[in-house]
């Protein structure tokens, strides 16, 4: 006997329920603002809008204020896998239209479930949230499932990617699950994240602020670094997940996704000659070295607006996709601060998880100077770029291109702290300070009593520099491993990064290092 069809009414009338969420008009007030309602964004994001659904019929057996009269499709969370250019990935959408998306046991623990089958399964998570905060009917359930959800994001911290979209409200602890995975992407229009609000900041300090000043994702792409990308809407941030997706790997035991070309052209490139500045004192665009390195349309910067003196992105060179670390001297001259040293510290991490090989591209007169910079902690924070090199196991090249001055050359990973390979231009200048600063120690006196200082010292400073500085001595110590033509740079680099992906370095056994954090 064929199935009753009365159990299939049902269950497509169930379904048909769960699919509207909070209801028609909900979701076109929400189209009037420009918004997608969480099963639009799980299909924008979704190959061919297809996916597999966790826990639809859920709903919570809260009794409290009347909540028992009240139906929440789903419990305001949408969770599914599918596949994203062909690879699968666990996703959650927060449903703004059920209950304000808040945050209850059964909301939780959906999340929670499906954050528990991506680990298991070696996939990515992407978590769309968009929430009014915990759901306080619901009481310390709902605080003890935000617990739950920081836990999961902890374990599966280094083992999948984690990728979070602020596409509504992200408001108080609801905060702390973005800020625990790898990259987090912020649409400019209706997305806000905070601690503490407008009203309690005034009541509990007497400043008056607004969301724009510290919850927007222009303070957060630029002020806080919270955040990693700034998307214009809904539909750009989807984008921007599924393109910052074709960078990474399933998982840690995963293969990065390469595409790599068997035969590797050797080319020169006249341009870059061209773009370094032939006075030293002139500042050279990294941006422009970087766009003649990497392949045409693959360079995809991470945290562009903050602490823009260090860039920061993924690329392909040759098909072969690469972490990039750069000093850019068009913004305070390329010095490492405190915000930059972060920046590049988590970005190395994150690269030597997912075993994506790193270029380091120097151009740094030294770190910050200031009054604000030492008291902020210059030196824990600088200490962090050298953990995070002398911890990464990935392939790892350094270009220097003009100033590697001291403690910051090393910061930007000198072979001492596990180059694989150092290349020098013949404008490279590596030493334990420019020879400017060194000439007020050097040679103080005679500077002092020359009848002629300003000659005297242009003449001690080639002195210096051809000594002391020279990339050509660097190389006769067996510092860097050769001085390059620019022109070749793309290729040299091409050539080496792809005769070291096998390598394999053992380390003393630990439970983990202590990262000055």
């Amino acid at each position: 006997m064929a199935i009753d069809p009365s159990l299939l009414e049902a269950l497509k009338l169930r379904r048909e329920e769960a699919l509207i969420g909070g209801g028609i008009d909900r979701i076109e007030k929400r189209h009037e603002k420009g918004l997608l309602s969480a099963r639009e964004r799980l299909a924008a994001f979704f190959d061919g809008g297809h996916f597999i659904e966790f826990g639809m019929h859920a709903h919570h057996s809260c009794i409290n204020f009347g909540l028992e009269k009240r139906k929440m499709p789903g419990d305001g969370v949408v969770c599914a896998t599918g596949y994203v250019h062909g690879r699968p990935v666990a996703t959650y959408a927060q449903d703004f239209t059920v209950g304000g998306g808040a945050v209850g046991a059964i909301h939780a623990k959906k999340i929670c479930d499906l954050m528990d089958f991506a680990i298991k399964a070696g996939i990515p998570v992407v978590g769309i949230n968009d929430s009014g905060g915990a759901r306080i009917q619901e009481g310390i359930e709902a605080l003890s499932g935000y617990g739950q959800i920081f836990f999961r994001n902890v374990l599966a911290s280094g083992v999948v990617p984690q990728i979070s979209i602020i596409a509504g409200p992200c408001a108080g602890g609801a905060a702390y699950s973005p800020a625990l995975t790898d990259f987090i992407i912020m649409t400019r229009k209706n997305a806000n994240m905070f601690i503490c609000g407008p009203d309690v900041i005034k009541a509990a300090t007497g400043q008056v602020a607004s969301l724009d000043q510290f919850a927007s994702a222009n303070a957060h792409a630029t002020v806080s670094g919270n955040i990693h990308l700034v998307a214009e809407d809904d539909q750009h941030a989807i984008e921007l997940a599924k393109r910052l997706l074709d960078y990474l790997p399933s998982n840690n035991l995963g293969n990065t996704p390469h595409t790599m070309n068997n035969d590797i052209p050797w080319n020169e490139d006249p341009g870059m000659n061209e773009i370094i500045p032939a006075d030293p004192k002139s500042p050279l665009d990294m941006q422009q070295v970087i766009d003649r390195l990497v392949d045409p349309g693959t360079w995809f910067e991470i945290q562009p607006g903050y602490a823009p003196n260090m860039i920061t992105g993924f690329a392909r060179l040759e098909g072969l996709v690469i972490g990039i670390i750069a000093n850019q001297p068009k913004v305070k001259a390329g010095c490492i601060d405190i915000d930059s040293s972060d920046k590049a510290s988590r970005f190395i991490r994150v690269c030597n998880i997912y075993s994506i090989p790193v270029l380091s591209l120097v151009d740094v007169p030294g770190f910050m100077p200031g009054l604000a910079q030492e008291r902020g902690g210059i030196i824990r924070h600088g200490a962090k770029m050298l953990f995070a090199w002398a911890s990464c196991t990935t392939p790892k090249i350094t270009l220097i291109c003009r100033k590697a001055y001291g403690g910051a050359y090393l910061a930007m990973c000198s072979s001492d702290m596990g180059a694989d390979f150092v290349f020098a231009w013949p404008t490279a200048e590596i030493a334990v300070m420019g020879a400017q600063g060194a000439m007020k120690v050097l040679y103080k006196k005679e500077l002092e009593e020359a009848e002629d200082p300003a000659a005297l010292e242009l003449e001690l400073r080639k002195a210096y520099t051809e000594k002391f500085a020279s990339p050509y001595q660097a190389a006769s110590n067996g510092m860097i491993s050769d001085v390059i033509d620019p022109a070749v740079s793309r290729s040299t680099l091409a050539f080496a990064f792809r005769g070291i992906m096998a390598k394999h370095e053992t380390r003393p056994p630990k439970k983990h290092g202590n990262i000055p954090l």
